[in-house]
């Protein structure tokens, strides 16, 4: 594919997802018992062709680099392209912690500069779906755009977390409002753009001396005139975990539906992730799990119902967990009640203990290593 790939990594949302935050960035928050939220922009753009990507991280970004130590899992081992991790850093020009998506573009120009294909797709790295980035390119040279801005019709759902595009019949940007309290359409952009990298180039150098620093406010909003923007509808499934709490909680719950859960995991071509060698859930005489999605390495004796369980989680005699997100780790002792709940990792909770919020909108969250 005649492009590369950039995907921004840097943020923890602002603080919108609380604990879940403090410790890793929200690219590594994990998702659906066995991925990170990464993968499936990082599978996304493998799976599209795209050899070489760049991902720009800096808050936290321990974790992340751990699971991106390796590049094979997602096609990107190669001698030709492959995946750059980069992160602010200390110069003769400058030492300053990126300020904004359009300056943490700029402050790695140089990958820009070294590569030689025409097209630069920018993707955020807080997002599940599945999309191929060819036909988005391909409507991007149809369109003749100068930028193409990846929307989703979202009528009836919050629009008050997402920039809203207003266009017109032939979907040309005519106006972008960020985050509006009364949105004037329900088309969300989903944090997707395709633009020419010797475009893009031009327009960081313009706009971040100058004092701008983000895709959106300094280069989208001010050039929606100026230049040929335009919209791409996606119609397939897209959640974002960046809206806070309850869009990590029910993005993980999705993939208790089957046919969302078929679409990553059984549809060609899949989201990859880094694996880990445990062995097979085990269920133990007592156990009784239903509706549940289970990663490796789990040891069940207790009753589980309509839950994500990632890996090594385990949960004792007697005890009952219901509607909860189980993140790595996790030990439930016996006769325990969890419910409405988000454990992080390596949480434990003594015998007896009862764990219970309010409901899938308000769960109540332990972080991580918290013991009870």
């Amino acid at each position: 594919m005649k492009a590369i790939g950039i995907i921004l990594a840097g943020g923890n949302n602002d603080g919108r997802l609380g604990v879940l935050t403090e410790q890793r960035a929200s690219a590594a928050l994990p998702i659906g018992s066995c991925y990170r939220a990464i993968d499936f922009t990082l599978s996304n753009m493998s799976n599209s062709g795209i050899g070489k990507v760049a991902v720009l991280t800096q808050y936290n970004s321990r974790s992340l680099r751990d699971h991106l130590t390796s590049s094979k899992w997602w096609d990107f081992g190669r001698k030709q392209g492959g995946l750059f991790v980069f992160t602010p850093y200390t110069s003769s020009t400058g030492n300053d912690w990126f300020r904004g998506t359009a300056d943490s573009i700029y402050q790695n120009m140089t990958y820009l500069h070294r590569s030689n294909e025409e097209y630069v797709i920018i993707a955020s790295s807080d997002s599940v779906y599945k999309m191929d980035y060819r036909d988005v390119l391909q409507y991007h040279i149809d369109k003749g755009a100068d930028i193409t801005v990846v929307y989703q019709n979202m009528e009836g759902k919050d629009l008050t977390h997402f920039g809203i595009m207003q266009m017109d019949e032939n979907k040309r940007l005519l106006g972008f409002e960020e985050k509006p309290e009364q949105a004037q359409t329900t088309s969300a952009s989903l944090g997707i753009y395709v633009i020419s990298r010797k475009l893009l180039i031009d327009l960081l150098q313009e706009v971040v001396p100058q004092g701008g620093y983000g895709l959106v406010k300094d280069i989208i909003i001010p050039y929606s005139k100026k230049l040929n923007i335009f919209g791409y509808e996606f119609k397939g499934y897209w959640s974002s975990i960046g809206t806070g709490i309850h869009g990590y909680f029910e993005t993980n719950m999705d993939f208790l539906k089957k046919e969302v859960r078929d679409v990553f995991v059984n549809q060609y071509p899949y989201i990859e992730t880094k694996p880990k060698d445990e062995p097979p859930a085990k269920y133990n005489a007592g156990a009784d799990v239903t509706d549940s999605i289970v990663g490796s390495g789990a040891i069940f004796n207790g009753t589980v119902e309509h839950c994500v369980v990632f890996r090594k989680v385990y949960i004792d005699e007697g005890a009952v967990v219901r509607n909860s997100i189980l993140m790595e780790g996790v030990r439930i002792g016996k006769n325990c009640v969890v419910e409405n709940a988000i454990l992080d990792k390596e949480v434990s909770i003594s015998e007896g203990q009862q764990v219970i919020g309010k409901s899938s909108e308000e769960p109540i969250i332990l972080k991580k290593g918290t013991k009870l």
